[in-house]
């Protein structure tokens, strides 16, 4: 059961080319985010689309691939962990946000 701690699998779109940042120990880190969508029908029998968007840190070998493979629109699944952290911005205010930690990339799709 540990294996289903705090777990998530996503399958989605990148909104954009992923950000690459090389550490000064050499590690690398990627930042994108990408899209799910989830269709259903409404009260009014009307379809709807919800999109949702997912902010995903991946690193080293993981983060090597998303810079290689990624770019705007393609269709990816992931998994990894989700994580929230906090920081104060330039102006004093307290900022939230949730991130998964992506450990396993898969390119789904044509080339």
């Amino acid at each position: 059961m540990n294996t289903l701690r705090n777990n998530v699998q996503l399958i989605g779109h990148l909104g954009q080319k992923p950000e690459i940042i090389t550490l000064e120990s050499g590690k690398k880190l990627a930042k994108f985010s990408i899209a799910t969508n989830e269709n259903f029908i409404n009260a009014q029998g009307k379809k709807v689309e919800k999109t949702d968007w997912h902010n995903i840190i991946a690193w080293n070998k993981t983060a090597e691939l998303a810079e290689m493979f990624l770019d705007k629109g393609k269709q990816i699944a992931l998994s990894g962990k989700l994580s929230q952290r906090t920081w104060d911005d330039k102006d004093g205010n307290k900022r939230y946000i949730t991130e998964i930690i992506c450990n396993e990339l898969v390119f789904l799709g044509v080339k």
